[in-house]
C-alpha cells in the first residue's frame, strides 16, 4: 500500500512538472539571456593600446574590454541582475531579414531605416516602454542624449500611424557620397552621381552591391537636371519633393534605373559591400561610393601611409541613413525582463563615454549628441579642431546637431580648411549638405518585388543585351552540336544492325 502511494505521488509530480514555467524550474539560474544582432564590426571590441587613449578635458577614455563584457558587468552592478548577451552579426539589411525569415530569433537588432520601416509595417517590432523615455531616470542615457536633429526626424516619420521614435532608438547615422583620390579625380567630378558613368575613370570606380543604395544613386543621376534646377531648389516644398523624387518607384523610373545601372557596369571596377575600403587604400580604384562612416575609416587608414583621400557629396542629393535599435516581438515574447535588458543595452551604448568608444572604433557618427554632457562635442574638437598656431582655418557650425538653440555659438569648431573635404564633413556633414539629404523610405511588398527583379537583371547577365553576332555564333554551335548528335545516333543504329 505504501509503495502504491509513493508511485501515485511520483506520477502526480511528473504530470505537474511540464506545466511549471521554465523560469521557475531553473530559478537557481536567474541570468537573463539577451540575443543581440548587429552589423559586422559595428561595436567597440576593446583591447586598445595605451597610445589610443582619448584624452579629453573631461577625462581619459579608452576601450580596455569589449563593449559587451562591460555592459554585462554594468547591468549587474546597476540592476542587481545578471545578463548574458548572445551577440551575432549580419552583413546587409537583406541578410538580416533573410535570417529572421529562416527562423533565427533575436531580442534586439540594429537594421537601417528602411528595414526598420519594413519590420514595423509587418508588426514585428515591440514598442519601447514608457519608462525608457523618462528623463528623470539617471540610466536613461538615450533619451537624455539623443541629438535633437535625430529626435525630430524620428518623431516626424511614421509607419501605420506609429512614429519611429516609439519603436526605434538611433545608433549611428550619416550620408552617402564618394571617397576619391584628389590626384586622379577632381572635386567637381566627385560631386555628382554622374561620376559613375565618367569614362575618364573607366574601371576605376566601385558602387554598392545592394539594390537600395544603387537604385538611389541611379535615380540621382537620372534626375540630375531636375534636382539641380533653380525652380526645384527654390520650391517651398523642396524637402518633401526631394524625398518623393529620390524614392520614385514608377515603372518608368525603375526601367530607366535598370538601363542606367546596366549601362554603367562596364565602366565600374566592381559592385562591392566592404571591399571598396581596401581597394581605395591600395589604389586599385580612384573613387568609391561609400557610406560616410566607412569613408572616415578609409581616409584614416590611408592617411597612416601618407596617402590622402577626400570625400564629396553629390550636388543632386544624398541619402541620409541611420541604423537603429529595435526590439522584436518574437524574441521578447512579452518577457519584461528581456525588454528591460534590451532597453538597458540601448542606454548603455548611448552613454557618452561609450558613444565615443564606438565612434572611435568604427568611424561612424553616433545619433547621440550628449545632452548636458559635453564630452561628445569635446571629442569632435579632439578629432578635428585646429592647432592654436595653425593657418588656413575655418569655422564649422555643428549647432544643428547638438542643440535646439538658434544662433548658439557654443557648437562652432575652428578646424583646418582641408577638413571641409575630408573626415569632418563625412563624420558631421554641414547643414548645407543635410538640406539636400533624403531618406530611403520603405517600399511595400509589391514595389520591393519589382525593384528586386530589376536588381537581379542588373547583377546577372542580361540576355536582352547579347549582341546579334553572339546569337549567330551560338546558333551555329548549337546547330553543329545537334548535327553531330544525329550523326552519332545514326551510326550507332547502323552498327547495331
Amino acid at each position: 500500500m505504501k509503495i502504491k502511494r509513493i508511485l501515485l505521488i511520483l506520477l502526480t509530480v511528473m504530470l505537474v512538472l511540464p506545466s511549471v514555467p521554465k523560469e521557475t524550474v531553473h530559478a537557481e539560474d536567474d541570468t537573463v539571456v539577451l540575443r543581440v544582432c548587429n552589423w559586422e564590426e559595428y561595436i567597440d571590441l576593446g583591447d586598445w593600446d595605451e597610445e589610443e587613449t582619448i584624452d579629453l578635458e573631461s577625462g581619459d577614455i579608452i576601450g580596455e574590454n569589449d563593449m559587451i563584457t562591460d555592459f554585462e558587468a554594468w547591468y549587474e552592478e546597476t540592476y542587481g541582475k545578471k545578463v548574458r548577451v548572445e551577440y551575432s552579426t549580419f552583413g546587409t539589411n537583406e541578410d538580416l531579414y533573410n535570417m529572421l525569415t529562416l527562423g533565427d530569433v533575436y531580442d534586439l537588432v540594429c537594421p537601417s531605416e528602411y528595414m526598420i520601416m519594413k519590420l514595423m509595417a509587418e508588426d514585428r517590432v515591440a514598442q519601447l516602454s514608457e519608462g525608457f523615455f523618462d528623463t528623470e531616470t539617471e540610466e536613461n542615457y538615450y533619451i537624455k542624449g539623443v541629438s535633437p536633429f535625430i529626435r525630430e526626424m524620428f518623431e516626424s516619420h511614421e509607419i501605420k500611424g506609429v512614429t519611429w521614435d516609439k519603436c526605434a532608438a538611433g545608433y549611428m547615422w550619416g550620408v552617402t557620397g564618394f571617397v576619391y583620390n584628389p590626384e586622379e579625380v577632381t572635386e567637381e567630378e566627385a560631386s555628382t552621381w554622374h561620376l559613375l558613368e565618367n569614362e575618364d575613370h573607366n574601371r576605376q570606380i566601385t558602387i554598392k552591391d545592394n539594390v537600395r543604395d544603387s537604385y538611389f544613386a541611379a535615380v540621382g543621376a537620372l534626375k540630375s537636371d531636375l534636382l539641380t534646377s533653380e525652380a526645384f531648389l527654390s520650391d517651398p516644398d523642396y524637402a518633401k519633393k526631394l524625398q518623393e523624387e529620390m524614392n520614385d518607384t514608377s515603372q518608368e523610373t525603375i526601367d530607366q534605373a535598370q538601363a542606367y545601372l546596366q549601362g554603367i557596369k562596364d565602366n565600374l571596377y566592381s559592385f562591392e559591400t566592404d571591399s571598396g575600403k581596401a581597394d581605395m587604400i591600395t589604389g586599385k580604384v580612384v573613387a568609391n561610393y561609400q557610406w560616410s562612416g566607412d569613408a572616415v575609416y578609409t581616409m584614416d587608414q590611408a592617411e597612416e601611409d601618407d596617402y590622402y583621400l577626400n570625400f564629396a557629396v553629390p550636388v543632386e542629393s544624398t541619402n541620409i541613413y541611420f541604423d537603429g535599435w529595435v526590439m522584436l516581438k518574437d524574441g521578447l515574447n512579452e518577457d519584461a525582463r528581456k525588454q528591460q535588458a534590451a532597453e538597458a543595452f540601448i542606454n548603455f551604448v548611448s552613454r557618452p563615454d561609450n558613444v565615443i568608444r564606438n565612434m572611435y572604433y568604427i568611424g561612424y557618427t553616433s545619433a547621440i549628441s550628449g545632452g548636458d554632457d559635453e564630452r561628445i562635442l569635446e571629442y569632435a574638437d579632439w578629432c578635428y579642431g585646429a592647432e592654436e598656431d595653425e593657418e588656413d582655418v575655418v569655422d564649422y557650425d555643428l549647432s544643428y546637431f547638438f542643440t535646439e538653440e538658434e544662433g548658439s555659438e557654443d557648437y562652432i569648431l575652428t578646424v583646418p580648411e582641408e577638413q571641409l573635404k575630408r573626415q569632418l564633413t563625412a563624420q558631421y556633414p554641414s547643414e548645407e549638405i543635410i538640406d539636400r539629404a533624403s531618406i530611403m523610405v520603405y517600399f511595400d511588398e509589391a514595389k520591393s518585388e519589382v525593384i528586386n527583379r530589376m536588381w537581379i537583371r542588373v547583377r546577372c547577365y542580361n540576355i536582352s543585351r547579347v549582341p546579334l553576332a553572339a546569337w549567330i555564333i551560338l546558333g551555329a554551335v548549337v546547330a553543329a552540336s545537334i548535327a553531330l548528335y544525329v550523326r552519332m545516333k545514326i551510326r550507332m543504329a547502323h552498327l547495331g544492325k
